[in-house]
């Protein structure tokens, strides 16, 4: 019987979506996972448990439907030949067996992609180059034969997904990835027959390709068609006062679902530090307006109050989810089950789509099981008992590693101590989450605190920092170091082996200085070798405190981490509306008093620049003498067991942190365990 609060019994109704019936109105869109056909076992049990979490539907990133699609480097699914049946039918089980719908996102990227894998040529509705990659290889016009093929294309894609068990088949049009969306987009369709020109014009293939999949396959699958009604990131024809909201009507009843967002994935997805909660709402909250059709669309949503205000107010039927699903599969079910204090809320720190972006399987900061299990048999949810419920465990950090590892053996049901020297939980975040734009992050504090302090087998302790005799005469069977890192003052880090010359002078900031609130005046240069957030957060600070700020990276762009993470437009776009000046390319060679030198990377040239004052951002020093002073302990049989996570092994994401955590807290006890058997339970 569900304990849920009568406030969110609308999202729970069933909702018909053409032939098929979803159970709830929570809904996992279409997205990348970096997992694939190669990885089939694990891209199951990854989408397995977001329908074991209760997701009415539960659907597959791009899947490829002809070999001039290939998205290499990218992973994705693919139902090009029947040669995939198989392995996709596998996955719908997998779905089904938990009640929910499986939906697959048959997809062709047009020009966005070189086709490296099968050495195919692009094809574009006009010749033009690959956008994603700075690939010397053009994309073809298509003639009214490869139109023609390519309309075969989907219906024999939809035909395989039907074999395979799908229950919702997409036509995908958005994120500037898509061929139907360079079909229609006038910056990319530059024909003068049928397909191109005027608006009817341009979306004809969309309507085409719509009408095949319903005649192919709607007697039994539903048809959905993912379109961007907006092309935020430039300049463009698409937008919802001219052809975003003319297509919605152009085909309003032709698909049984809309599923709507903005273009391009850096709008879509984009990160907390520059988008709240439901920010999608303006751009698509005309859909419901002029169709009849369900409407799905995203918005990071965490608040099921958020999600009831979307569908009461008559934004949205259904509630679409990627990063939130991420975080928390069990998101529906813990709603259900009146625990929405238990739910794992997404940051939107993008470590997600990082490592969609580099090829490597997906991770999420808050949910460190993700991608993990099938690999280690990681449950988001459960873990395995206790091999020995007396045992006690001190963990000595309480910031994200220290928390996640006390957290993992709390629920095993061990006896877990956690102490930090700090008055507040949280290790780094304490006061990275006080910075502009880093608020969410505070998230991954707040959840594990929360369940901590409810369980009466761990005990928690504040400033109460240990010395290696402290944690001696404790006695703990383990021992857990998870004290962190500290962000460097002396200019060493990617490009500089060494310290910079001039480093100690009283103008010169570290990072930590400026967290502890310790700000300089005037003039300021920040100088960033370490290219993720903390220099371009460090810039927002001093700008909002009235320094004029010039950007220095050695980098050959502003914080190139931050493509990963779908930030970097954002970060350029509000530097410079900030009027901070961005000088790339350099590294700082010497530091004077109220001047930086700084050498061109590429030509050698050396050039001065006037300063107040200057703040190194260069990189971290992990906070390890503790630990050394406990492994000299251990080697005298004065410690027990000993073990060091997270920053304190080596600076890393947030998201290697909570990894470092969950791993530890899986492993204890079970070391002549093989990993197979780590998730069990």
């Amino acid at each position: 019987m569900s304990d849920r609060d009568q406030r969110y019994d609308k999202l729970f109704e069933p909702i018909q979506i053409g032939p098929v019936t979803m159970k709830n109105r929570f809904y996992v869109v279409p997205h990348a996972d970096s997992l694939g056909m190669g990885k089939m076992d694990e891209m199951i049990a990854y989408r397995k448990a977001r329908a074991e979490g209760g997701w009415g539907t539960v659907c597959t990133g791009e899947t490829m439907i002809h070999e001039t699609s290939d998205h290499a480097p990218f992973v994705c699914t693919r139902l090009s030949s029947d040669d995939f049946i198989e392995p996709m039918s596998r996955l719908t089980s997998a779905i089904h067996e938990h009640g929910s719908l499986a939906g697959v996102e048959l997809a062709h990227v047009g020009a966005s992609c070189p086709s490296w894998s099968y050495r195919q040529h692009p094809i574009s509705p006009s010749a033009q180059f690959p956008r994603l990659y700075n690939n010397p290889v053009g994309a073809r016009k298509m003639d009214k034969k490869d139109i023609a093929e390519f309309r075969g294309w989907y219906t024999k894609a939809a035909k395989r997904a039907q074999k395979a068990g799908f229950d919702i088949i997409y036509a995908y049009c958005s994120h500037d990835l898509s061929l139907l969306q360079d079909f229609l987009m006038q910056r990319t369709n530059k024909r003068t027959d049928e397909y191109g020109g005027v608006f009817e014009n341009r979306v004809r293939l969309i309507k085409e390709v719509l009408s095949d999949l319903k005649d192919a396959v709607g007697d039994t699958c539903a048809i959905a068609f993912r379109f961007a009604v907006e092309d935020r990131q430039q300049p463009s024809s698409l937008n919802i006062r001219e052809d975003g909201r003319r297509v919605v009507e152009a085909l309003a009843d032709i698909p049984d679902l809309w599923d709507v967002n903005v273009s391009d994935w850096a709008w879509d997805s984009g990160s907390s530090r520059f988008f709240e909660e439901g920010e999608q709402e303006t751009f698509v909250s005309f859909v419901k307006q002029v169709t009849s059709k369900p409407v799905v669309g995203v918005g990071r949503f965490t608040s099921p109050d958020a999600m009831v205000s979307q569908i009461n107010r008559g934004i949205l039927d259904i509630i679409g989810s990627a990063r939130p699903s991420i975080a928390d599969p069990f998101l529906p079910n813990k709603i259900n089950e009146g625990e929405i204090d238990r739910i794992r809320e997404c940051i939107g720190c993008n470590a997600c789509a990082a490592e969609v972006m580099n090829n490597t399987a997906i991770r999420c900061t808050q949910n460190p099981s993700v991608g993990e299990e099938h690999r280690k048999n990681w449950h988001p949810e459960r873990v395995p008992p206790a091999h020995d419920e007396s045992k006690n465990i001190l963990v000595i950090g309480g910031g994200p590693s220290g928390l996640e590892a006390a957290l993992t053996l709390g629920k095993r049901g061990y006896q877990v101590s956690i102490a930090d020297a700090g008055e507040e939980w949280g290790g780094r975040l304490v006061k990275e989450r006080k910075m502009p734009r880093l608020s969410a992050w505070g998230r991954v504090v707040d959840y594990r605190v929360g369940q901590l302090q409810l369980m009466p087998n761990v005990q928690m302790y504040l400033a109460s920092p240990l010395t290696a005799d402290d944690v001696e005469g404790f006695e703990a069977d383990h021992v857990i170091v998870a004290t962190g890192a500290t962000w460097r003052r002396d200019g060493t880090g990617r490009s500089h082996l060494d310290p910079v010359p001039g480093w100690d002078g009283s103008q010169v900031y570290s990072p930590e200085e400026i967290l502890n609130g310790d700000l300089p005046e005037g003039d300021v240069i920040v100088y960033d070798d370490d290219y993720y957030y903390m220099a371009t957060v460090i810039v927002d600070k001093l700008v909002s405190a009235g320094c004029k700020v010039t950007y220095v990276t050695s980098a050959a762009i502003p914080a190139p981490w931050t493509i990963n993470t779908l930030e970097f437009d954002h970060i350029v776009r509000t530097m410079r509306e900030s009027g901070v000046e961005i000088l790339v390319g350099n590294t700082i060679s010497s530091i004077e008093e109220t001047s930086v030198h700084v050498t061109e990377q590429l030509t050698g040239k050396e050039s001065r620049l006037s300063s107040n004052a200057v703040v190194l951002v260069t990189g971290q020093l992990a906070s390890d003498s503790l630990y050394y002073q406990l492994q000299q302990k251990q080697e005298d049989k004065l410690v027990n067991s000993l073990e060091r996570i997270g920053d304190c092994v080596s600076p890393a994401l947030i998201a290697q942190s909570t990894h470092d955590g969950r791993l530890a807290g899986i492993s204890y006890g079970k070391i002549d365990t093989p990993d197979e058997d780590a998730g069990a339970g």
